[in-house]
């Protein structure tokens, strides 16, 4: 399965290059760095929030993953920049990747 085809079941994955072991984000087949092939490694489960922000809908904000993934969240309740959290959902809605974190 490639990083959509485990996203779209709610699974969050790593890719990184099986050369160099470079994380390559955003996902792609290959390498940025060395052009090896990317495989998909442990799965994500907590990040830092770097910033935040609200609207109409409520929270949402930019979470560092690994240091060096970074993803746009809900989040329910008010975060905090620095806070830890964890990834509650994760899937692909209308082609567009969706995460929540809690």
């Amino acid at each position: 399965m490639n990083f959509d085809e485990n996203l779209s079941n709610g699974i969050f994955l790593i890719p990184e290059c099986t050369i160099c072991k470079k994380i390559v984000w955003p996902p792609s087949e290959f390498c940025n760095n060395c052009f090896g092939k990317v495989s998909l490694t442990k799965s994500v489960d907590e990040g830092k929030i770097i910033e935040y922000s609200s609207n109409d809908e409520g929270y949402f904000c930019l979470v560092e993953f690994e240091k060096n993934m970074r993803i746009i969240a809900r989040i329910s309740e008010a975060p905090a920049i620095g806070q830890t959290v964890k990834l509650e959902k994760c899937g692909i809605l209308e082609e567009n990747y969706f995460f929540t974190v809690v």
